[in-house]
C-alpha cells in the first residue's frame, strides 16, 4: 500500500494531528494570566499547588528540577507556578524547562513553540523519535508504549541537565481516576504516587506538584487566560476514547448518588487497613493475611 504523506507525516501514525487555532479566542496579557494564578486561582490552583509541595516534601535547598512542558493545560499551568514559587522562595533551588517534540507535525510545533513564548517559558525544546517508535511497536494501542517512552526520555533529558528531580503535571482527577482503574481494570489497589524515586535513573526522583489540584480548576484558568493549550497532539488523543475516559464518565456518575465520593476515592490510598486486606506486594513478593493469622 502506498504511503499517503499529509504535511510531512505519514498518514495514520502518531502524528497524524494538525493544530487547529481558535481565532474566537483572545488571549489575556501575561501580566494578568501570572496576577490570577495567586489572586482570583489563588484557593484552588496556588494554595493547593504549594501544600502538595510541603505536604509530600517534593523540593528541598540546592534541588535542580527539570519541569516537563507538553504544551498541555496541566505543564503549562504548572511551568507557571512554578515561575511563580521560584520568584519568591525563602531557600535555593533552579528549574529548568524542558519540552519534548515526540514527533509533531509543523502546525503543532509551531503553536508549541508560540505559546511558550508568549507565556515566556524559557523551555528548551528538544527532538524525540516516540511518537514513531511507539506506533511501530503498537500500531492499534501504542498509548501505554507512548507513556513509558516519553517518561524514561524525560528523564534522561533531565538527567543531562545535571537535574535530581523531574515534576509532572499530573493532577488531583488523574489520581482519582488511576485509583479505579486498577481496581476495575487490573485488578490491585494502587494509586498514583506524589512522588517517587526513579528505577532506572540514578538519583532521579519524579515529583507530581499539581496532586490536589482538581482538573476543572485548571480548565477554568486555561479557559479564562485565552490561551489555546495543546492536546496529547496524537491520533489517539483526539478519539478521546479508551478506559481513563470511560472511568472519568463513571466518577461523574458517581457523584450523583454518593456524597463527596471524588474525595472518598483519594484518601482511601491513605486509610489503607493492612489487617483487614487478603494479600499485597512487599519488595515485588506477595504476601498473604494467612502468613500472621494465627500469632494474633
Amino acid at each position: 500500500m502506498e504511503e499517503v504523506i499529509i504535511d510531512g507525516v505519514v498518514k495514520g501514525s502518531l502524528s497524524d494531528s494538525n493544530f487547529v487555532l481558535d481565532e474566537d479566542k483572545k488571549r489575556k496579557s501575561l501580566e494578568t494570566i501570572e496576577r490570577s494564578i495567586v489572586k482570583s486561582y489563588r484557593k484552588h490552583i496556588w494554595i493547593k499547588f504549594v501544600k502538595a509541595i510541603k505536604e509530600y516534601d517534593m523540593i528541598q535547598e540546592g534541588d535542580k528540577i527539570a519541569v516537563a512542558i507538553s504544551g498541555g493545560k496541566d505543564s503549562l499551568l504548572l511551568a507557571k507556578l512554578f515561575q511563580e514559587l521560584h520568584k519568591h522562595s525563602i531557600f535555593d533551588f533552579e528549574v529548568e524547562y524542558i519540552a519534548m517534540d515526540p514527533g509533531y507535525n509543523d502546525s503543532v510545533r509551531a503553536h508549541l513553540e508560540d505559546i511558550l513564548d508568549y507565556l515566556k517559558i524559557p523551555a528548551k525544546i528538544y527532538k524525540s523519535d516516540v511518537f514513531e517508535v511507539a506506533d511501530h511497536l503498537d500500531r492499534e494501542k501504542p498509548c501505554y508504549m507512548c507513556a513509558r517512552m516519553r517518561r524514561g526520555n524525560l528523564y534522561a533529558k533531565a538527567q543531562s541537565l545535571g537535574c535530581n528531580k523531574l515534576a509532572l503535571g499530573h493532577h488531583y482527577d488523574d489520581v482519582i481516576e488511576t485509583i479505579l482503574l486498577n481496581v476495575l481494570c487490573s485488578a490491585n489497589y494502587k494509586t498514583m504516587m506524589p512522588k517517587l524515586k526513579a528505577k532506572n535513573f540514578d538519583n532521579m526522583e519524579l515529583i507530581r506538584p499539581l496532586y490536589f489540584v482538581e482538573e476543572k480548576s485548571i480548565i477554568r484558568f486555561i479557559e479564562n487566560s485565552g490561551i489555546q493549550a495543546l492536546n496529547c497532539s496524537c491520533r489517539i488523543a483526539e478519539k478521546k476514547d479508551g478506559k481513563r475516559a470511560e472511568i472519568k464518565e463513571l466518577i461523574k456518575d458517581l457523584e450523583g448518588s454518593f456524597y463527596n465520593v471524588r474525595n472518598s476515592i483519594f484518601m482511601s490510598a491513605e486509610n489503607v487497613d493492612m489487617g483487614a486486606i487478603l494479600g499485597w506486594k512487599e519488595d515485588g513478593e506477595k504476601k498473604s493475611f494467612l502468613e500472621s493469622y494465627d500469632e494474633e
